[in-house]
């Protein structure tokens, strides 16, 4: 990886010494935000609010097997980044900062950091071997080719949990915060901004409703309880297995029929939908009902009651002060998932519906926020 922690701040791009921040909003910026994922690295490019450009660079799996880690990756990734827009005509030079979608660094509040060499060593070095590891290192790398700032927001491992969600029945394990934060806050302020009021006002359960399922208590602008939608924790979604019976669970890890990394892969990418069904498609499973599959419309249905009764969780997090539900993510998109948890908790709160994952907007709504100076990027530690 070439000069991968270079980040000299005397050679970034800054508004005019100075510069007011009425005169920062009058500015014009170019943001370009790099989402990457496991088979493909999506990026876009605003002025602004202004899409410019948005485009998913497509990777097969024989290129990504190439790499023995997710971290190999960061060069040839840069690189197809680069082409791409050189291929679309845009000239990197014109950009006023890049932002990428944060990793698996150590717990840190939700908010916008500037990427810096110590965020940069661990996630070189995480614990957790993630391909969203790389959109930091890949921000920096080519920010710091034209002397712009390099950003993350809201990356996956905000922690703003009350200590007691903390807890679990053994002290040595401890639940953690890893949960689809960018596309939760996002939406949020979304909503927020449609209704007219603040995100620090109010009190939201907000549920990504994607590969991976994370629903959490919003109270005025912290998320004080969110299940870990990484490592198996709350509903099964439709890859991720969910919170699982710990005996049944600990049988499986002895039975010696799987290995560590395999039993791993279960709870991350073969379980849920995939497990019970073979596939993740609604679309599929919606289909195989109405030719009269039970156990596609039995499953479907647990789906979406796992999926309500995590809700009603976040309700008593929030003592039941609950001014609205946000529903986000693909599942969104879906009559039947809506209708259901529509039909199930609708009495506790208004029900909002956003489908999608907006996450590239959000960044980049997030890296004009700082260079408009209407906040603050946060200190890395």
């Amino acid at each position: 990886m070439t000069a991968l922690c270079g980040n000299d701040s005397s050679m970034q791009k800054n508004p005019p010494p100075g510069a007011s921040n009425l005169n920062c909003k009058s500015m014009s910026y170019k943001i370009l935000a790099i989402n990457p994922g496991s088979t493909s690295t999506k990026i876009a490019l605003y002025e602004d609010e202004k899409p410019l450009l948005e485009t998913t660079l497509r990777h097969p799996v024989q290129e990504v097997a190439r790499f023995a880690d997710a971290i190999d990756q960061s060069d040839w990734r840069r690189d197809l980044i680069l082409e791409a827009l050189r291929e679309k005509g845009y000239d990197i030079h014109d950009l006023s900062a890049v932002i990428g979608r944060g990793g698996l660094v150590h717990p840190i509040p939700g908010g916008v950091y500037e990427v810096n060499p110590k965020m940069c060593d661990d996630l070189i070095h995480a614990e957790k071997k993630h391909v969203c590891n790389l959109g930091a290192l890949i921000a920096l790398e080519i920010a710091t080719q034209i002397g712009a700032k390099a950003f993350i927001a809201d990356p996956p491992v905000v922690d703003e949990m009350i200590e007691e969600a903390h807890y679990t029945g053994f002290p040595e394990c401890r639940r953690r915060s890893i949960f689809h934060a960018l596309n939760h806050k996002a939406t949020a302020r979304v909503h927020c901004k449609a209704q007219g009021v603040e995100y620090e006002d109010v009190n939201l359960i907000v549920c990504h409703l994607g590969s991976g399922i994370s629903i959490a208590a919003h109270r005025k602008g912290l998320i004080i309880d969110v299940n870990n939608a990484l490592d198996g924790e709350g509903p099964f979604a439709a890859e991720r297995a969910g919170s699982i019976p710990a005996s049944d669970l600990v049988r499986m890890c002895f039975s010696g029929q799987y290995t560590e990394t395999e039993l791993c892969s279960r709870l991350r990418s073969k379980g849920g939908l995939m497990a019970y069904l073979g596939t993740n498609s609604l679309i599929e499973i919606e289909e195989r009902i109405a030719r009269g599959d039970e156990q596609a419309r039995m499953t479907i249905n647990a789906l979406c009651y796992v999926i309500s009764k995590q809700i009603g969780s976040m309700a008593t997090a929030l003592a039941g002060k609950i001014d609205g539900i946000i529903l986000t993510g693909g599942m969104a998109y879906d009559d039947f998932v809506v209708g259901y948890i529509r039909d199930h908790c609708s009495f506790l709160a208004p029900i909002s519906v956003y489908p999608g994952e907006n996450e590239l907007q959000s960044l980049a709504a997030n890296a004009l926020m700082v260079l408009r100076g209407e906040a603050a990027p946060k200190v890395y530690e």
